[in-house]
Formats: structure tokens, sequence, C-alpha cells
């Protein structure tokens, strides 16, 4: 089925959801992209607030409470989110909603399914949904735990079995270790991985200096 995305010669699509994809979807751009998602009546996308670029006439917008955040009053006392946004197609023909990176960076589609149902992410990195999927924020108040485990630094997990979409700044390499093989990455470069892969972090110098660690990952790992 033929969507009515937009698209001109400068800015092209860069990817193209499967032709058997339950909904549909495109992203485009170069530097900042754009994900274009096809709503059949009745489906919806859910989305971080703030980040709709745009939206047919069919499509209701709504903001409610996200109650699977595991710590919602001290992230909204941080200044972070604590609802996330509803594009629900009313009408009776299909719509369409296009949902922007809020910055520089690459839109990733991560199918959960194929990654035992549940990823690690950089805070915030979650940009929005199709189906069955969880976002969980965790967040420690207490200074000295900021860096007690791979936890401290990738405090956004996704879990389901749908489709999620996520931001990462900068050229992006997908790695698949092999059962029993070691990756030493730069705790600043992971944009996600698998929960299933054992991690170490290592430190390069005293404690204060811990933002510059490593993270040793081995057994499956998709970053």
């Amino acid at each position: 089925m033929a969507a009515p995305f937009f698209s001109t010669p400068f800015q092209p699509f860069v990817y193209q959801s499967p032709e058997d994809a339950v909904i549909s979807f495109q992203i485009l751009g170069g530097e900042a992209q754009i994900v274009q998602i096809m709503l059949k009546p009745e489906d919806k996308v859910s989305a971080k607030p703030g980040c709709m670029c745009y939206m047919s006439g069919s499509i209701q917008m709504e903001n409610v409470y996200a109650p699977e955040n595991e710590a919602g009053m001290w992230q909204w006392l941080f200044g972070k989110n604590v609802t996330k946004t509803y594009f629900l197609n009313s009408g009776s023909t299909d719509g369409f909603v296009g949902i922007a990176a809020p910055s520089l960076g690459r839109i990733l589609p991560i199918d959960l399914a194929k990654f035992g149902g549940e990823i690690l992410c950089q805070p915030d990195a979650f940009l929005c949904s199709i189906g069955d999927v969880k976002v969980s924020n965790t967040f420690d108040q207490r200074a000295r735990n900021v860096v007690a485990g791979v936890e401290g630094f990738l405090r956004q997990k996704l879990s389901g079995q749908g489709l999620a979409f996520v931001v990462g700044g900068g050229s992006v390499v997908q790695k698949n270790l092999e059962v029993g093989e070691t990756l030493s990455v730069d705790i600043s470069s992971v944009i996600a991985l698998s929960s299933t892969l054992n991690v170490q972090i290592k430190y390069n110098g005293p404690m204060r200096r811990a933002v510059f660690g490593v993270l040793v990952l081995d057994t499956s790992c998709h970053c």
C-alpha cells in the first residue's frame, strides 16, 4: 500500500519499511532525520513529547502520564518528561504522522522481538514506538550511585515485542558478537545493547574521570 509520504530530491528517504510490515514507515533526512509513519484507521503510535513535526487531519494527539516510569517524580523534579504522546488515527481513511529526532542524529528502527524482547539504551534515546513497547526510565538521586553499573549509564530500558525507534548521534555501527567474543567500547559511544550480554565497566584513571570509562562486552551484543 502506497503511503502519501512527503519527499524531495534533496531529502529522499534513507530507509523504507519491509513490504510485509504491519505499519509502513520511512526514515528521511540527513543530519536531522524524520520518521514518517502510515496509520490505518484506529492505529496509534506512542512518542516522546514535543517530537511531532506534522500529521494528517485524521490524527488525534493526546499527552498522557507514563506510569511505567520507575522514578517519575524525581525525573519531573530534574526536568525530565514523565508523559508520552499518543497519535491515533480516528478517521475512516489512512493517515500519517511525521516524528522528528530532537537533535542531530540517526533514527534507528529496532524490532524488540529480534533482541529477546528487551534492550538497554542511553538516557532519552527513545523517540517513538509501534505496538507492544514499554519504556522504563530509572533515576537514582543519590550521587554515590551514579556509576554503580551499566544501568548507571544506560538508564532507559525498552521491553516488549513491538517496533521501537531510537536516536543516536553521529555515525552508527551495529556489531553482533559471537559467543565468547569480547568488545571494548567507550561508554559515550554506546547507543543501545541487548540485555542478554555480560557487561563490565573499566575506568581510565581516578574515579572523577569515570565518565571516560570503557564497557567490555561479551556474548551477544547489538550496539
